[in-house]
């Protein structure tokens, strides 16, 4: 048995792990071992259709996908001389669904800005495109001319063969027996010897939560059965290549739920269908490897049947083969990408049930990651932090399967998917409820998004105005001319003690500590001056402060400030569940607070300090600061009493008109004064100077990133967050509309709602031409809309109300 050093070892040989064994030797790490339980492929990589797309609804997966089909298509054979069997046929997704055309026309709009050539279809254009497809009922498509499909197996053997060339190790047959740490090394057991490495990656696919559990981890993905046919020759198909046409798109019926591509002289046929199959949720069979589950397209057929009526030439060539095999899906469909929460040097790169679609962008962008300790764009969608402790066996594996039944769903904005819900309650659930709460989930949390009275009422999803805009409406009346209460216990919280609590805080972000008593807002950087995260630090004593952050940074952020502890005589301390939070809001805020504690609410309690105070007998952590432009309190209160302290405002609120508002409002109120939103307007792609909050930078103190941050504020070509105003009519925007001037594509939304309190659509957005302030248009489910940038709040510019 042999001992090999390594300074990263890959667990795990399909598209997803050779491709970061690939791309880490590109950039000039070559130690790299990549242990595979068979042999490379093995698993869901050798069975996979090989699809591409450009087509998604985020940036950071689009360009996953886009990267993935630049290298199968033209870098890997222009440096192995070998094809990697890439088809550029191009691909349509067709529907007869109204509101599929809102999505499509979405994406279109996006794909704007990220560069990449989606076009809206008519039915003319599909007829044309696709003659084999019938058209009845249909009412347009998208179509995505540099999709295609790739041979699986030749394009992972050739990411080996380059990744090889530049010395990287590859070691077959050898299954993982267990995982430790010892002295700051990771120590793995294999068949055929022990593999020692700095740095280590769970790649292991169907065998990731497996992996994942030697390792000390919950992978929250589970295996579910994936079948496709493969028809023998198809006549029609044969005529096409006869008269030398080119080979037919690929084309997907998202309403019927299948794909269909040509295969040589047939077709493939993919149909999801809307129960799926778990299969080996808590460890695959031993020997499993090359292997695939007997048919059952029983469970398929009335998909079939459909897809046969739209193209009745998939019924002319029999059934050649039949695949049933296993692909992994996480609980919202993404890949699994980043650093595993709580463990140094710990990588995941797993759980894409696209993973040969995302496989070669995958690589690229984890690679990037390891080497310069920050992802190359926006990782919130596939951070493999995004999932707590929380999503448990019964979180994964509901959320898995209904995910692959919503393969083809409609992905609209503010989607709230029902399964497996209420993991993380507020004391205050069941209160909310009774009090006409619609409720949407936050990391796992259930957090009231708007407010109705209308017992039963739910969200109805839409691309254009919802259902809530008039409820929401009044909860922004009610907090602006009386006072509102929210429940804002989703944010994550922190507290930082001892002799270096002062110098951990200075050295976390750009700003400087706030004075005793005091508040202040401070960006957490990448060292290539992004914003990593953001904290509101409230300084409760000279050795003790308090941090709370975005609701969906828990595990991130505590992984940051348990990193930055090492340097300093600290005790940090998570206590996200220990308190809940109150948000009391609106002009009579103080009349109500005053009703029932003895502290001075005036001149010893001004805007962005804070204080521990009583509330109705109740001890509570005050903090005088508001996201919404309005007089008010943060309530910061032990769980166990803060049922007792809502009741306690709630009846002292009566007679000022207290309603309650939830997260809606509360955004829709936040834009109106401008303010970001970690997440959305900051993320670790932007500096906070180009994201509108320089401000908030001080350079007179070290921080990491700050020699990056400081080079990047002088460049020419840095972006600018604007506050657009848009002549939207009744289409509300939300996220990830193109930004146009004239012909060019100048910039894209971030975040955007309608502004209740000043009668105005509001976004934020990023002009990437900073020389672009005027004749501005946003382009809205494929209309521009014209934007005039304000260059100040509507509502309360000069923060009369907010420090009143």
């Amino acid at each position: 048995m042999r001992t090999t050093d390594a300074q990263v070892l890959i667990i795990g040989g399909g598209a997803m792990g050779v491709s970061l064994m690939y791309h880490l030797t590109k950039l000039g790490w070559n130690d790299v071992v990549l242990t595979e339980k068979n042999d490379l492929t093995h698993g869901s990589t050798w069975h996979a259709a090989g699809l591409c797309t450009h087509f998604a609804h985020n940036p950071t997966i689009q360009e996953l996908r886009a990267t993935s089909v630049r290298l199968y298509s033209d870098i890997l054979p222009a440096e192995t001389g070998d094809t990697c069997g890439f088809h550029r046929s191009g691909a349509m997704r067709i529907t007869s669904n109204p509101d599929r055309m809102d999505e499509f026309a979405h994406v279109a709009g996006l794909s704007r800005f990220t560069g990449y050539d989606l076009q809206m279809l008519t039915v003319d254009d599909i007829e044309r495109l696709h003659p084999l497809a019938r058209t009845e009922g249909l009412l347009g498509g998208i179509y995505e001319p540099d999709d295609g499909h790739v041979d699986p197996s030749l394009a992972t053997n050739a990411m080996a063969k380059v990744a090889r060339k530049n010395g990287a190790t590859i070691l077959r047959y050898n299954p993982v027996a267990s995982i430790r740490r010892e002295d700051g090394i990771w120590v793995v057991e294999t068949k055929n010897g022990t593999i020692r490495a700095r740095h280590i990656v769970n790649a292991a696919g169907t065998w990731g939560w497996e992996v994942g559990h030697m390792m000390g981890l919950n992978i929250p993905s589970v295996p579910l059965l994936h079948q496709y046919l493969v028809t023998d020759t198809v006549s029609a198909v044969v005529e096409r290549i006869e008269q030398g046409q080119p080979e037919l798109p690929m084309i997907r019926d998202p309403e019927e739920s299948w794909y269909v591509r040509q295969e040589r002289d047939g077709l493939i046929l993919g149909p999801y269908e809307k129960e799926a199959q778990p299969w080996a949720v808590d460890g695959c069979p031993p020997d499993f490897g090359a292997d695939l589950m007997p048919l059952d397209l029983d469970r398929v057929e009335h998909i079939i049947m459909a897809a046969m009526e739209r193209i009745p030439a998939l019924g002319t060539g029999g059934i050649k083969s039949v695949v049933n095999g296993p692909i992994t899906f996480t609980p919202d469909a993404n890949p699994l990408i980043g650093p595993a929460h709580g463990l140094p040097n710990a990588w995941l790169l797993t759980g894409s049930s696209m993973g040969v679609m995302e496989g070669g962008g995958a690589g690229w962008f984890l690679a990037h990651w390891m080497t310069q300790d920050a992802p190359p764009m926006d990782a919130l969608a596939v951070d493999s932090r995004r999932f707590g402790s929380w999503a448990d066996r019964d979180y994964r594996v509901k959320k898995a399967v209904e995910c692959f039944g919503l393969q083809f769903g409609v992905h609209y904005p503010h989607e709230e998917r029902p399964a497996a819900r209420n993991k993380r309650l507020s004391p205050l659930h069941d209160l909310l409820l009774d009090r006409g709460a619609v409720m949407g989930a936050a990391i796992g949390w259930e957090r009231p998004n708007w407010f109705s009275n209308k017992p039963g009422d739910e969200a109805v999803p839409s691309f254009r105005r919802s259902n809530w805009f008039q409820p929401v409406a009044q909860e922004c009346a009610t907090v602006t001319n009386a006072v509102g209460l929210a429940d804002m216990s989703v944010f994550s919280k922190f507290e930082v003690s001892g002799p270096d609590a002062r110098r951990f805080v200075d050295a976390l972000g750009t700003n400087r500590p706030p004075a005793l008593g005091r508040i202040a807002l401070t960006h957490a950087l990448t060292p290539a001056g992004g914003v990593r995260s953001e904290f509101t630090v409230s300084a409760l004593a000279k050795d003790h402060f308090y941090l709370t952050s975005a609701a969906a940074s828990e595990d991130t952020d505590d992984d940051l400030l348990r990193a930055h502890a090492n340097a300093f005589d600290v005790t940090l301390c998570r206590v996200t569940e220990d308190y809940g939070v109150l948000s009391l809001m609106g002009p009579k805020s103080r009349d109500v607070l005053a009703a029932l504690t003895t502290a001075d609410l005036n001149s010893e309690f001004p805007w962005l300090s804070v204080r521990e105070i009583t509330v109705a007998g109740i001890p509570v952590r005050a903090l005088r600061i508001s996201y919404i432009g309005e007089l008010g309190w943060e309530l910061h209160v032990a769980m166990d009493r803060m049922q007792e302290l809502f009741l306690a405002l709630e009846t002292a609120g009566k007679s000022h008109g207290l309603g309650l508002f939830g997260a809606y409002a509360m955004n829709a109120m936040r834009l109106e004064k401008g303010y970001r939103a970690w997440g959305s307007d900051l993320t670790t792609e932007r500096t906070p100077g180009e994201a509108g909050v320089g401000f908030l930078i001080r350079l007179d103190h070290d921080f990491i990133g700050k020699a990056a941050l400081t080079n990047r504020m002088g460049t020419d070509d840095r972006w600018d967050m604007v506050l657009l105003e848009i002549e939207a009519g009744d289409v509300d925007p939300h996220y990830a509309h193109s930004v146009m001037r004239g012909d060019r594509i100048v910039g894209v939304v971030t975040s955007a709602a309608y502004g209740h309190r000043t009668d105005k659509t509001l976004a934020l957005a990023y002009l990437r031409d900073r020389t672009a302030r005027d004749q501005l248009e946003v382009e809205i489910l494929g209309r521009r809309r014209s934007a005039t940038i304000l260059t100040q709040a509507p509502f309360d510019p000069l923060n009369i109300r907010l420090k009143s």
